[in-house]
């Protein structure tokens, strides 16, 4: 699982995100990852592109919920909040433990506000 890298979202701006459980097929070894981007128009656009590419690495993917995510690198801070209306909402608090492993020196919150 460490060739998965654990957060892959948009340098900047706001976007939607999911947040997303890996798992080896029947059990064991399992990790939660980040993904979020513009360029998706709904949340399970972006569950149809981490899918396949999982699927080709042995694992089996299962969306955990959305949101959104304001990401500000000038400022260094990310701000999650809002939920996914075909996923539900994601526990925000997980996603900001797993964007600090990469995001070290920067700012981070989550709230359920939708905007």
């Amino acid at each position: 699982m460490a060739a998965v890298q654990d957060v892959e979202i948009d340098p900047d701006g706001t976007f939607k995100y999911i947040l997303v459980r890996l798992q080896r097929p029947g059990g064991g070894e399992q990790r939660d990852i980040v993904r979020g981007t513009k360029a998706a128009e709904f949340h399970n656009h972006i569950f149809e592109k981490v899918n396949p590419e999982m699927e080709k690495l042995g694992y089996e993917c299962k969306c955990l919920g959305g949101g959104k995510i304001d990401h500000n690198s000038k400022e260094k801070k990310i701000r999650v909040f809002g939920l996914s209306t075909g996923y539900g909402k994601a526990d925000h608090s997980v996603t900001v433990e797993i964007l600090k492993k990469v995001y070290t020196d920067y700012e981070i919150t989550w709230s359920d506000d939708k905007k």
